[in-house]
């Protein structure tokens, strides 16, 4: 197989006009081919053949949305079950089929490809490249994707005998494997494990492609020591993307072996033990794959608004790294109620503890950032502020989970369920929000309604604090994860998280229409610096990128030849 990957590799070289297909409008140097710009399809032909990077960001935006819809959905179903303590509107299975759903669509189908979706926007404009490096490879890595996506949810289609996996996002063995007198040897939980290797083939050829572009695309004026910090932590990401999907993917190969060719990965005795190893060694540097661009994107967008540059750059940068290298050395901080040897569990208790510290060092640089500064509270600054606030808890609920003693007393609790919660939802979706904000008007050429903008922050603040610390609260009274029934005394505050998730709800319905009406209907943007980011020194590449492309659209008699939307 190296082999043959190789052979593809010399053959594709070797192509004439290799890169002629790439688009034109990008930031830099002169390389594109207006032939090909002027003969760019319209239309549906256009997005279904496009390998331009910023059309191409634009589908990777609108799939992750559409999935980050049907995960809320189920969340909120879930939600509506959990207000009484008995099951009065769900079936045991159906709760278990959303859970697991829920679960594997936010992390692995909505939030890497979300953050894709700004890296192969920007990350070209940024750094003045034509393009990636690869562009049909790109276009390749996103059109994976969609049938992955059916492919995990295909228990859900009417399909005589197939049901949903109910595995939760976790797949842990025995109960993945399709062993006992369950349901589990469906062929919904094959359908979907194949899905989640097709996913991961896609986020894999994304990384090498990012990893290609900010090595070799870089314009000569971006040094590595001038190099935006977005591109540091879409970088630092892609390199664990590199190390760690390759390995879930042999898990999920070595499951569906087990589940279909009677193979004994994972159905012998500790058969467990390593599924868990090699599920959290991938499970664990996962969290900071979706969290590393998330800071990186409040690392640009904040000082913007603060007028002033970064605070620390270097140190934000050197902690992104090292986050990187010590993410792969905290996995079995999850399995520390399992039995494994003390003298193991002590080391890994150590990392994890020690991966707090380039933690706090963004989180003050982002601090220091804002003291004295020109503060502007636009919506992307709101969302900004309140990413920074729902790390601080998320990061120190996350460092009493690292301490063995109390993580064997919180351990698959609603603790567990609220602290990651807080980074993932109000940190990596915060981020997400603040990113759209920022760059809408460089995206449609209009700019969204501030009034609704603003609503939308504070109602997600407000259901996201409401709902995760209620159930941080229901973990310290011992309530465990993923039950569907619970004792009256836990009513109270189950019914608080659901209140929350129904201002998560409509905070998310507020955003999709200020988008769509904007998009159709919003101001115009006058000049290219619609922030003004100029009059402090701060406006970076993709900005300078917008009025060049503005200028040439007037130029043009007011069309815009690239129709980058």
């Amino acid at each position: 197989m190296g082999a043959f990957l190789v052979g593809v590799a010399t053959w594709v070289s070797r192509l004439e006009n290799w890169r002629s297909a790439s688009s034109s409008g990008a930031a830099g140097g002169g390389r594109v081919s207006e032939t090909y710009s002027s003969e760019k399809p319209s239309g549906l032909l256009r997005w279904l053949t496009t390998v331009d990077h910023k059309d191409i960001g634009i589908l990777y935006g609108v799939y992750s949305v559409t999935i980050f819809g049907w995960a809320g959905g189920a969340a909120m179903v879930m939600r509506v079950e959990l207000l009484d303590g008995q099951m009065t509107l769900l079936s045991n299975t159906f709760y278990n089929s959303l859970l697991t759903s829920h679960g594997i669509a936010m992390l692995i189908l909505f939030g890497t490809p979300i953050l894709a979706a700004f890296a192969n926007y920007l990350i070209p404009l940024i750094i003045g490249a034509d393009d990636m490096a690869f562009p049909r490879i790109n276009a390749i890595a996103f059109w994976l994707l969609p049938p992955s996506a059916i492919l995990v949810f295909a228990g859900f289609l009417p399909i005589p005998d197939l049901i949903p996996a109910q595995t939760a996002w976790t797949m842990y063995t025995p109960l993945s494997s399709g062993v006992g007198s369950g349901n589990q040897a469906n062929a919904g939980v094959d359908l979907m494990l194949l899905g989640l290797h097709l996913s991961g083939v896609s986020v894999t050829m994304g990384a090498i492609n990012f990893i290609a572009t900010i090595f070799t695309e870089r314009a000569e004026e971006v040094s590595w020591a001038n190099l935006d910090i977005f591109s540091w932590t879409v970088l630092t990401q892609s390199g664990l993307v590199l190390f760690a999907f390759p390995l879930l993917g042999s898990a999920i190969l070595m499951l569906l072996m087990d589940r279909n060719f009677g193979t004994t990965f994972f159905s012998v005795e500790g058969g467990y033990i390593l599924w868990q190893h090699l599920f959290w060694f991938w499970g664990h540097p996962e969290v900071y794959i979706l969290i590393l661009p998330a800071m990186g994107l409040v690392s640009l967008i904040m000082p913007r608004f603060a007028g002033r540059r970064l605070f620390g750059f270097k140190f934000v940068v050197y902690s992104t790294l090292a986050i990187g290298v010590l993410s792969f050395g905290v996995w079995a901080h999850h399995m520390f109620a399992t039995g494994i040897d003390p003298r193991l569990r002590a080391s890994f208790m150590t990392v994890s503890l020690a991966i707090a510290i380039p933690t706090a060092v963004k989180t003050f640089n982002w601090i220091t950032t804002l003291w004295n500064g020109k503060i502007r509270l636009t919506t992307p600054m709101l969302f900004c502020i309140g990413f920074v606030s729902n790390v601080i808890i998320g990061g120190v609920t996350g460092v009493f989970l690292a301490s063995i003693p109390v993580d064997i007393l919180l351990h698959d609790t609603y603790y567990v369920v609220g602290h990651f919660h807080y980074f993932l939802m109000g940190g990596t979706v915060f981020a997400v929000f603040a990113g759209i904000y920022y760059w809408f008007p460089l995206a449609t050429g209009r700019m969204y309604q501030k009034t609704l903008g603003k609503a939308h922050f504070w109602l997600s603040m407000v259901g996201t604090n409401v709902t995760f610390f209620a159930m941080i609260l229901l973990g310290y009274g011992g309530m465990p994860r993923r039950y569907a029934t619970y004792l009256p005394e836990f009513a109270t505050l189950h019914q608080a998280a659901t209140l929350g998730a129904v201002f998560i709800t409509v905070a998310q319905l507020v955003w999709l229409f200020n988008m769509v009406q904007s998009y159709t209907e919003g101001r115009r943007i006058e000049d290219g610096d619609p922030w003004n980011l100029a009059d402090y020194g701060l406006k970076t590449a993709e900005w300078e990128w917008l009025e060049r492309r503005r200028a040439t659209a007037l130029a043009d008699g007011g069309e815009d030849r690239d129709d980058a939307a």
